[in-house]
């Protein structure tokens, strides 16, 4: 996008915009460079971080056309924005930390943020959503500080996209397309990839719009005359039909991935391997507790959704049993239901588990509402029965009184920090104990040709004592039914 502001200008906007606490400085890194002296003992080997790196905005090189009925077709690339909310309920301190994520999620998707305003309404205005008056105001804003992007901390219908933009005369988008945007640079793998692509085509859909010539009807099928009487199918609705085309198939790709990882899910259960997932908001510390636990070497960077695809590890606890470790999609506040849906089969590892690992950032100003928000999407994903560890990360940084009633209100609750190691120790030892154990306890003396049936106890098992006779191995462990069966004809005849 074009701009005609200075250099200086520029500068003084920015130093304003400082000034104003308006920017998310605490939840992005300017340098995103990885240092082994710094980040290698904390975070493990981050496979990805050089690559991400490689891609930085250039702030003021785009070539993007300015006429605003080119909305809908260029890439959404977001440089110098406007924050707008309405503030419906709660308290001011609310409606501002929910426009400081908002100034995050703007920032992670590569965008300046210049200024913020809050319109305090019972409901948003079903015409502009902040009312008329508002909308002018946001005007005479945009124009001072040459923001080429206005983004509203909310879901906006389509009519109120097409009021509010003939109203600031920029580009205006919502809360949920900036998500999706996030979503569609982030995302890696295959799945992912298709994931995101239906999310957004759910959401453009009923957003469609066309212009001129566009709205033209093209020839009907008529008998073949001349004019092949009678209107057709406009542009518009061939462009939907083909979208509707595009998401059957894209549903069909993701059922088929679907199936890949159910058959890996059920290889693990026939095997009795325990799993744990962690879930929790973004930017949480997700990925840092899944490589201090496991060594994974996952991304991790100081921004939202910096990681998407679901990372699953083997882990062993301190009394030797093996389980498995899935890392998922981070969760935020009125995360767009097209993500949910159309990431639900990832987010199944949640239902599927045996535990879950719900990670909490302790020195977040509001961590019992990132407790609910996540909550809450466990719910959609019906994962209500799974036992829960609340894991209040970045111990280090916290405030010692926020530690304190997080712990007092959490039942199951323990304070980590993955950065120095702060309470990993004690976590793991709480996995243990939490992990469903095996059913039957057997005793067997077996031959030493039969080994294998030794290390599959201590591999899917849980071995109390062991001893090595002349005639075998003296067993004494608690096993799955399926290797009890086998053990059995080892086990001492009982006493008359």
């Amino acid at each position: 996008m074009t701009s005609s502001s200075s250099p200086s200008q520029d500068a003084k906007r920015l130093a304003h915009a400082y000034a104003e606490g308006l920017r998310a400085d605490a939840l992005m890194e300017e340098d995103v460079a990885w240092s082994h002296e710094i980040d290698g003992e904390r975070d493990g080997d981050q496979f990805d971080r050089s690559e991400r790196a490689a891609l930085r905005r250039v702030a003021g090189l785009s070539t993007e056309l300015e006429d605003v009925t080119e909305v809908e077709y260029r890439q959404l690339r977001l440089e110098r924005v406007v924050l707008v909310g309405v503030w419906t309920s709660g308290t001011a301190q609310d409606a501002e930390n929910s426009l400081a994520e908002l100034a995050a999620l703007a920032e992670t998707a590569g965008a300046l943020v210049l200024d913020g305003v809050i319109q305090r309404r019972d409901t948003p205005d079903a015409a502009t959503y902040i009312g008329s008056g508002k909308a002018n105001e946001l005007r005479d804003i945009v124009l001072e500080t040459g923001a080429d992007t206005v983004i509203c901390d909310g879901e906006l219908s389509p009519a109120q996209l097409i009021h509010l933009e003939d109203v600031v005369k920029v580009k205006v988008i919502d809360r949920t397309a900036l998500i999706l945007d996030i979503f569609a640079q982030h995302a890696k793998s295959r799945e992912g990839k298709a994931q995101v692509a239906l999310a957004q085509m759910q959401y453009m859909l009923p957003r469609l719009r066309g212009w001129g010539q566009s709205l033209s009807r093209q020839m009907g099928g008529g008998s073949g005359g001349l004019a092949t009487r009678g209107p057709g199918e406009t542009k518009i609705e061939t462009d939907r039909r083909r979208i509707r085309e595009k998401m059957a198939k894209m549903r069909r790709e993701i059922a088929e991935m679907k199936t890949g990882r159910e058959i890996k899910r059920q290889e693990r259960r026939r095997h009795k391997v325990p799993s744990v997932a962690i879930a929790g908001y973004t930017n949480a510390g997700k990925s840092s507790l899944l490589n201090r636990l496991t060594g994974a070497g996952v991304l991790v960077e100081n921004a939202l959704f910096a990681t998407l695809d679901p990372t699953v590890r083997r882990a062993q606890t301190p009394s030797g049993r093996l389980y498995t470790l899935a890392d998922t999609v981070g969760f935020v506040r009125h995360l767009p239901h097209h993500l949910v849906e159309a990431f639900r089969s990832t987010m199944e590892e949640v239902g599927d588990s045996d535990l879950i690992l719900h990670v909490v950032d302790g020195s977040h100003p509001n961590p019992e509402e990132q407790l609910a928000a996540v909550r809450e999407v466990i719910t959609d994903v019906g994962a209500t029965g799974v036992p829960e560890i609340v894991v209040i990360n970045k111990a280090d940084a916290a405030d010692p009184l926020v530690l304190q009633r997080l712990l007092r209100i959490e039942n199951r609750a323990i304070a980590v920090s993955a950065r120095t190691g702060q309470g990993i120790e004690e976590l793991l030892a709480l996995i243990d104990d939490e992990l469903p154990r095996p059913s039957v306890e057997i005793e067997a003396l077996v031959p030493y040709t039969h080994g294998r049936l030794v290390a599959r106890a201590h591999s899917d098992g849980e071995v109390i004592s062991e001893e090595h006779t002349p005639e075998g191995t003296v067993l004494k462990a608690r096993v799955h039914e399926e290797l009890a069966a086998e053990l059995a004809p080892y086990a001492p005849a009982p006493a008359l």
